[in-house]
């Protein structure tokens, strides 16, 4: 490897642009970024002409970035967990991008934010709790607009102000703050579909697919978009334990009884 000035600037435009606005030198050929942000450093570097390389200080972002690049094993700088090869600059700052995503909405990174925001805060009364609870509601949106990059899990409809952040067990039916807050209990969902998950017209399969409950006739299903397969993006296993939950207990399909078992 052997880092020329222009690929330099390049590569330090792609961590910018991306979220990580921390200069944090240079390791060898291997160019080093931090965030204000989020608690992932990165590293940069380029093979030739047709392999840029991003190395990650946490695996579990690398994991979840696999789709977006190839592995690559060795040599990585010190202190990196994994890396990641791509083809040309502008996969390189999709990598990156996303890699900045999952790093602020990965457990326990919304679990962090929302303990340090209501540290000081009393919880009291009701109000005071409702005033926590707010903002937990606040950080879990905001870390799935993350996770989700903005886009309804299922149409892909991109307008976040229309989105929901359903939780696929609820708030208040979570027994701890870390499933409150973790961001593989939630979707994000057009209006329409959050509507219908909330209240057990539909729910999603381990694999994505939507699942409608026989409560919705036809014409009702023609009205709602759900009269074709339909399939959600972007589920990892960290979803598979809330959507059983999901199916158990809300999907309207269910003898009450075996519902009640759960």
């Amino acid at each position: 490897m052997n880092l020329d000035p222009a690929s330099r600037t390049r590569l330090e435009k792609v961590a910018t642009d991306n979220g990580f606005d921390l200069d944090r030198g240079r390791e060898g050929d291997w160019l080093i970024f931090g965030s204000s942000q989020a608690s992932l450093q990165i590293w940069l570097t380029v093979l030739g002409e047709s392999k840029f390389l991003l190395a990650l200080s946490r695996y579990d972002v690398s994991k979840a970035l696999a789709p977006l690049g190839v592995e690559f094993s060795t040599p990585l700088p010190k202190d990196a967990a994994a890396a990641q090869s791509v083809g040309d600059l502008s996969s390189l700052h999709r990598l990156v991008r996303r890699a900045f995503q999952l790093a602020r909405a990965l457990p326990d990174e919304p679990l962090k934010v929302f303990l340090d925001k209501t540290a000081n805060l009393p919880k009291n009364t009701e109000v005071e709790r409702l005033v926590v609870q707010r903002i937990g509601q606040g950080i879990f949106r905001d870390r799935l607009i993350d996770y989700w990059e903005g886009r309804c899990a299922i149409t892909g409809l991109a307008v976040p102000e229309l989105l929901r952040a359903s939780h696929i067990k609820p708030w208040a039916d979570c027994e701890t703050d870390a499933e409150r807050l973790d961001v593989f209990n939630g979707i994000l969902l057009a209006p329409h579909l959050d509507a219908a998950f909330d209240r057990g017209f539909i729910t999603l399969a381990d694999d994505g697919a939507v699942i409608v409950s026989p409560d919705l006739v036809d014409e009702d299903r023609e009205v709602l978009g759900l009269h074709q397969p339909l399939q959600a993006q972007t589920l990892m296993n960290g979803h598979h334990q809330y959507l059983l939950w999901h199916r158990k207990k809300v999907f309207r399909c269910q003898p009450v009884g075996e519902r009640e078992k759960f």
